[in-house]
């Protein structure tokens, strides 16, 4: 298959590794000048993927026309959620036509995890309002514990890929799918969407928790009820309640809360060793979805009348300079109620 990948950050990058090693024929669109210039010179980027070397025959363009004349039957779009919309709508209409040609593409598949900060829209939703309907049934989600840095190392991982027409969806897991990273399938595109989104605000209040030096009871119980919100607001939103014991409920929230390689998690620790919000992010090389999310997940539970405790104590964290130990107390102290 002949694969676009839109955006050259790590999870680009591994995915453009994996699927070549898979077969395929990639070419891979990055904005930045500089990280394009070290792709195409070294087939690595050291700053995102260390000790990673790419195969020499993936290519590498910042020309959406250059990807477009292509002809991709998968374009995968490996974009921060919040830039998806302006890095689409910057491709010329002409290359547009081309590029979303539906007698010919089998599948856009996003792997961003986050909701769109003044439209409160999952990916699907933000594709919706700017590509063609005609491709609109071949949106998919790929989502689940999943951290470039080890798919990259060939570190046996599984995920989920989540659309709306289920030979598509099986297609799609042949295509990914080998010894090291094994595809299931699901049509709950929102849950999908919705868990993988969500898991981030609740991984950085397990990061708060760990810069504070709280311990396993605290993070146990953090995951428990965290999972509650993110089932709830996903349910609210037209999900299916069991999806969030899937890959991309439970299993991408355990992932990110706990693990060294987690963006979100950082951000929360730093909060906790007593760093501000705006000096993290701006030493950071990659971008920490949680961040934006934690205000769409705040405004959108507003929105549904979605209880969300932790998710409204990060958020006050975050933007209102809340200190994160009296959150905590807050949520301790809450009224005691049936589990």
């Amino acid at each position: 298959m002949r694969i676009a990948i839109i955006g050259g950050g790590g999870w680009g990058l591994a995915l453009a590794k994996l699927l070549y090693e898979n077969n395929n024929e990639i070419l891979l669109w990055e904005y930045n000048d500089d990280f394009l210039e070290t792709l195409i010179k070294t087939h690595s980027n050291p700053q995102l993927l260390p000790d990673i070397i790419l195969p020499s025959e993936i290519s590498f363009t910042g020309d959406f026309d250059q990807l477009a004349r292509f002809h991709p039957e998968i374009i995968i779009l490996a974009v921060p959620t919040q830039f998806i919309r302006s890095t689409l709508q910057s491709i010329p209409r002409e290359v547009q036509k081309e590029l979303w040609n539906p007698d010919r593409l089998l599948a856009i598949v996003n792997v961003a995890k986050g909701i769109e900060e003044h439209t409160l829209l999952t990916v699907s939703g933000i594709l919706n309002q700017i590509i063609p309907s005609e491709v609109h049934n071949r949106i998919c989600t790929l989502s689940g514990p999943s951290h470039a840095e080890e798919v990259a190392r060939q570190i046996p991982t599984t995920v989920v890929i989540a659309g709306s027409e289920t030979e598509t969806l099986k297609k799609l897991q042949l295509i990914f799918s080998n010894s090291y990273f094994r595809v299931y399938r699901s049509t709950d595109l929102k849950g999908v969407e919705m868990g993988g989104a969500v898991k981030n605000v609740i991984a950085i209040a397990a990061g708060i928790i760990a810069g504070l030096e709280y311990g396993d009871n605290t993070i146990g119980a953090l995951l428990t009820r965290g999972l509650v919100e993110i089932q709830r607001l996903g349910v609210a939103c037209g999900a299916r309640s069991e999806t969030f014991l899937g890959l991309s409920g439970l299993g991408d929230l355990v992932t990110t809360a706990t693990s060294q390689h987690s963006r979100n998690r950082y951000v929360g620790f730093q909060i906790g060793q007593g760093e501000k919000l705006q000096d993290i992010v701006q030493s950071m090389a990659m971008i920490a979805e949680g961040v934006a999310t934690t205000r769409s997940v705040y405004n959108l539970a507003t929105q549904k009348n979605v209880e969300m405790p932790i998710t409204e104590q990060v958020y006050q964290v975050l933007f209102l300079n809340k200190n994160p130990r009296k959150a905590i107390l807050e949520l301790m102290t809450r009224d005691l109620k049936e589990e």
